[in-house]
């Protein structure tokens, strides 16, 4: 076996190729959108996050529920819906699951990185802020990113709202195509025009430099949620939201 293909047990006939892309993909384990390194099957076009396709084989205990035991799951335990609580979205394939009290992550979300540090930009994960969010105003909510500063704030639940919206965007414009590739400006939710409405009372050069310094701390969270928090796919987020 080469060094960058694994057998895995979800799709055994055959071996899954790592690699990287900068187009969006719907994981076939989690059943959440990714970017960036995947571990995908070309001939069934099948895609699995890092998180999904390595996950931790033993037990762990999370920073925000350190009484919490999370054991990987392939599927949801229990006939009925479930839900992440990072997040609050639907868990509907692989995730990770606390027997004894309940709680779901989905791979990537139980991944997350506590800290977010580019050099320039610091942001941190918390599981609850009183600030409002940039995306839909409100407090509460999931657990969030905030900037060292305190001054930009953004509900993980929230950027999973913008992939999903930039998701279906992606199947508008499939028409669209050149050479197989879609439209770069369909591969990743811009929150221009949302940071431009959250400080409509500023002026406009003070909007401008908070929508500048939002969005470079904005493409850290997107991409950590994704499933691949690295410079490099911050950069290409980073280029798409100066769009």
């Amino acid at each position: 076996m080469k060094y960058n293909e694994i057998s895995h047990f979800s799709h055994p006939q055959h071996k899954l190729k790592l690699e990287y892309t900068e187009a969006m993909f719907k994981c076939d384990g989690c059943r959440e959108v990714g970017i960036g390194s995947r571990y995908k099957c070309g001939a069934c076009d099948y895609d699995l996050h890092l998180h999904c396709a390595l996950p931790s084989p033993s037990a762990f205990s999370h920073p925000f529920y350190r009484r919490c035991s999370f054991q990987f799951l392939p599927r949801p335990p229990g006939g009925g819906a479930r839900y992440c609580n990072a997040c609050e979205k639907d868990v509907a394939g692989f995730l990770y699951h606390c027997k004894s009290c309940g709680f779901d992550l989905h791979p990537c979300c139980a991944k997350l990185p506590m800290m977010l540090d580019d050099g320039e930009v610091k942001l941190y994960l918390y599981r609850k802020v009183s600030a409002a969010c940039h995306r839909c105003g409100r407090k509460g909510r999931s657990w969030s990113y905030r900037s060292e500063c305190k001054k930009y704030n953004l509900h993980v639940a929230c950027v999973k709202e913008m992939l999903v919206e930039s998701w279906h965007q992606m199947s508008t414009v499939a028409g669209r195509e050149v050479n197989g590739r879609k439209p770069v400006e369909a591969r990743i939710p811009s929150l221009r025009a949302t940071l431009q409405n959250h400080h409509q009372k500023k002026t406009k050069g003070k909007v401008k430099k908070c929508c500048e310094m939002a969005a470079l701390a904005v493409q850290f969270i997107v991409s950590a949620v994704l499933g691949d928090p690295t410079t490099l796919i911050a950069g290409v987020v980073g280029s798409l939201m100066s769009r």
